[in-house]
């Protein structure tokens, strides 16, 4: 499925794929879609996948115009986000994000998905705001949050809804590191080059063993979690 917001590139053996949408880089079922299909795409081609956003937005999670649909609608998009990260979260290849400005909601997600984080400096958002919009944190991105953030950072992010700014989130686990955003696209870059070589099915055996539990329980309660979905979530 084409969608203009999301590109697909192929530099040197890494598959670069770019969000912009002009916006806040929020993920509508268009943008999953695309997602899904460049993943599938950079798997046969690619040593390592690189995820940018557009400068100043890394992405603001969900769509809203479709969040405040109702449940039906809700809960559609929400399982496809969730199948989206899922499937970066045990990418057989090693995944890099260039967080190029705020992450927030499934943003975030999409930056504990990733193996590797690189952040711009600036003054950007990053965190997961679900609670403090009153709406509950499905069970995914719970996991996934336990999985990747600090533990001393793990109920201050997840049930107390803190944001943080790039330095402090590489403190809480968003981010591995950061970088000035005119130097963001190199680095993170190199990164995923330098990844692309490590021995090939080690690493994707190993991530398996990795995150198999965390990736079981997800798909074990995923769809009673979007069932409950409803009016008061």
């Amino acid at each position: 499925m084409a969608c203009e917001n999301v590109t697909y590139e192929l530099t040197d053996g890494v598959a670069v794929i770019t969000m912009d949408d002009g916006k806040a880089n929020a993920f509508g079922h268009a943008n999953i879609d695309a997602i899904g299909e460049f993943l599938t795409r950079a798997e046969q081609e690619a040593g390592a996948l690189l995820i940018h956003g557009r400068e100043g937005k890394f992405s603001a999670g969900f769509d809203m115009s479709v969040m405040t649909a109702g449940p039906d609608a809700v809960r559609g998009l929400v399982t496809a986000g969730a199948e989206m990260l899922l499937r970066l979260f045990e990418y057989p290849r090693p995944v890099v994000a260039a967080c190029s400005g705020h992450a927030l909601a499934a943003g975030a997600l999409m930056l504990l998905a990733s193996d590797r984080r690189i952040g711009a400096r600036g003054s950007f958002k990053l965190g997961l705001n679900e609670v403090a919009i009153s709406m509950t944190l499905p069970i995914f991105g719970v996991e996934m949050g336990r999985a990747r953030l600090s533990p001393r950072y793990l109920t201050r992010s997840i049930t107390q809804a803190e944001i943080f700014d790039p330095e402090t989130a590489v403190e809480a686990g968003y981010l591995d590191a950061v970088c000035d955003a005119a130097d963001l696209a190199e680095i993170a870059f190199a990164d995923a080059k330098r990844l692309s070589a490590l021995p090939h099915p080690a690493f994707r055996n190993t991530k398996k063993h990795e995150r198999r539990a965390v990736v079981e329980h997800i798909r074990a309660t995923l769809g009673q979690d979007m069932a409950r979905i409803g009016p008061s979530n």
